[in-house]
């Protein structure tokens, strides 16, 4: 009788066993925003009743093993956490699903951001500023030649500015071989030039 027993319980057991594994879905999908449809990557997908879950890769797929039933919760940061049950009217083992969160944010008054922290600060601010030192005259200052003298001897000369130069050397050596080095002392052109530009009174001014 004992055997009897105990075989009636093996078989129920092993029949509900069979009963359970068939009743397993594999449930894949994707989690997606509700404004613009766009792939929500690394979303927490949690089983509500055996507390594990999975997480969605960066296209936001997902997949996990679920009974009929079963309820899912979507979290993802930035978005309102929402659940899922599992249709218990399923008879395939697998099946896929498109979730869709909703975004969770706030709207916050208007902040007014002044350049100054008060009405004393703006007068004294006003009272000191130069209204015709435009952009345009700091760049004429800056862009003057002792300025720009000022900058190229504090500034370490350039690898490929000093190639160019030794090219220019080596060309003019070339240019000039077999004869004298050109010397602009007489070269009537520039001393033509200089004599034009004395009476003109362009040398005064600069």
């Amino acid at each position: 009788m004992k055997r009897i027993i105990l075989l009636l319980f093996f078989v129920a057991n092993y029949a509900f066993s069979q009963n359970t594994e068939k009743s397993l879905i594999q449930l894949t999908g994707v989690i997606v925003s509700s404004d613009s449809l766009e792939n929500l990557s690394f979303s927490t997908v949690f089983h509500k009743g055996s507390k594990r879950g999975t997480v969605s890769d960066y296209y936001g797929y997902f997949s996990i093993v679920v009974l009929p039933g079963d309820t899912l919760l979507f979290k993802n940061f930035g978005y309102k956490t929402s659940s899922y049950i599992v249709p218990d009217t399923l008879k395939d083992d697998r099946y896929s699903i498109i979730h869709v969160l909703q975004a969770d944010y706030k709207e916050l008054p208007a902040a007014i951001i002044y350049p100054w922290p008060s009405r004393e600060a703006f007068a004294k601010a006003f009272l000191e500023m130069h209204p015709y030192d435009d952009a345009l005259r700091r760049a004429q200052k800056q862009l003057s030649g002792a300025n720009l003298a000022f900058i190229a001897a504090s500034v370490s000369t350039d690898p490929g500015l000093t190639y160019s130069w030794q090219q220019n050397q080596q060309l003019t050596k070339i240019y000039t071989m077999g004869q004298s080095p050109v010397n602009n002392l007489f070269n009537p052109v520039s001393w033509n030039s200089f004599i034009n530009s004395w009476k003109s009174g362009k040398l005064g001014r600069e």
